[in-house]
């Protein structure tokens, strides 16, 4: 394995994968290590959103992005009691590519590698799994696969998500994270565009993302709930299910198998680097699924490394001073997020599942954004764009056969 490198990424998540490409796009030689042996595991965030999406287009990437099989959600609907509202319209925000688009993360995964490979500086090794950071004098100098292999480098960038092993170094910030999602899919009418909807009945709320063929759905429950619910088997799910969603055709839903548990977790350290290393996306902020925004945030933390770092890190120079510039410039749009999704939590979602059949309406705001259709870019742009997007300022160094 190369042990005279100039970047580390351990993990081959979107972060890792948009801050290997940047930064070998720049004349970096890096070494991303993926400890899992491919990209494929289901339920992962699937919604790209347009600030990524515009991130691609000043890559030139965006028209081979697009190019591959994905869905498009353009608008976002909250249905109770029978009636709909119109909540959110992506199809109003002035950017290259309004809606968001639906597509397995390990296609965009497979895509991102894509990409990176036409620079000579990019490897990536999947089944590596990182064992611990190397360190001499103060400093991380590398990593240390679980294999004993020892590989240096001139920075490190951990991007392993939310158990990453850099949160053994930084402190963490917990913040109330009172709900947890079972994910599941069934299938849908082909041809009927349905966007984004937020189902709320008989206690339960449910989140349908159309995938063209198959609804991706999220049964949003109480914190701990999931062995309490699933011990009784399917039946009682799904009458649950059935009433919040009554016309959702539950036929697929066959076996408490067929539910995948996400704990939610909504947490950041406070702080991301020390000398040598750097942590980005959900190692150093883990997002709750709130909004499908944990991507995207993830991709606009690459940007904003590699926009800092990677210039003079090609040129050869130190970066360590340089690096708590990412942690500085990422901070707001995080502590922004992070607080509108604990709102959301706490004032719309909590007492909707405490309060049960008692709800009759939506929230105000709901029936303000639904009767003047312009107020829907608000909740459109948060979600799409979110606070602070970033612009590639990298450099693109020539190209190496």
């Amino acid at each position: 394995m190369a042990s005279e490198l100039d970047l580390i990424i351990v993990g081959g998540g979107p972060a890792g994968m948009m801050a290997g490409l940047l930064f070998a796009r720049a004349g970096c030689k890096v070494q991303v290590f993926e400890k899992h042996a491919d990209f494929f595991r289901d339920f992962r965030g699937d919604t790209v959103h347009p600030s990524t999406m515009e991130i691609l287009d000043q890559l030139g990437l965006l028209e081979r992005f697009l190019a591959r099989p994905h869905s498009k959600i353009r608008t976002a609907d909250l249905q109770l009691a029978g009636k709909r509202w119109r909540v959110a319209d992506f199809s109003r925000l002035r950017t290259v590519a309004p809606f968001i688009a639906m597509m397995p993360q390990w296609d965009f995964l497979d895509f991102l590698r894509d990409e990176a490979s036409i620079y000579s500086g990019f490897n990536l090794a999947m089944s590596m799994p990182v064992e611990r950071f190397l360190e001499e004098q103060g400093r991380v100098v590398g990593v240390r696969l679980k294999d004993g292999t020892e590989v240096r480098s001139r920075l490190t960038i951990a991007a392993d998500g939310r158990t990453s092993i850099a949160r053994g170094i930084f402190p963490v910030e917990k913040l109330a994270a009172p709900i947890d999602v079972l994910w599941f899919q069934v299938a849908k009418e082909r041809g009927s565009d349905e966007g984004l909807r937020f189902m709320i009945g008989g206690g339960a709320i449910i989140v349908l993302m159309d995938r063209a063929t198959y609804w991706q759905c999220a049964f949003v429950i109480p914190k701990g709930d999931a062995e309490k619910l699933t011990t009784g088997g399917i039946e009682p799910i799904r009458k649950r299910l059935a009433a919040a969603a009554p016309d959702l055709d539950l036929s697929d839903l066959k076996e408490v198998t067929d539910l995948k548990l996400l704990s939610v977790q909504l947490d950041r350290m406070t702080c991301w680097s020390e000398p040598g290393l750097l942590a980005i996306g959900d190692s150093a902020h883990a997002m709750s699924p709130i909004g499908g925004v944990g991507i995207n945030l993830a991709i606009q933390d690459a940007v904003a490394a590699a926009n800092v770092l990677a210039a003079p890190l090609a040129e050869g120079k130190t970066v360590d001073s340089m690096l708590d510039q990412v942690r500085h410039r990422r901070l707001f749009p995080t502590r922004f997020i992070q607080g509108a999704q604990r709102i959301i939590q706490d004032r719309i979602i909590w007492p909707i599942l405490r309060q049960g059949d008692r709800i009759e309406r939506p929230p105000l705001i709901a029936r303000l954004f639904d009767r003047f259709a312009p107020l829907r870019v608000i909740p459109g742009r948060l979600m799409g764009l979110g606070v602070r997007r970033e612009r590639v300022r990298s450099p693109e160094a020539p190209l190496r056969p």
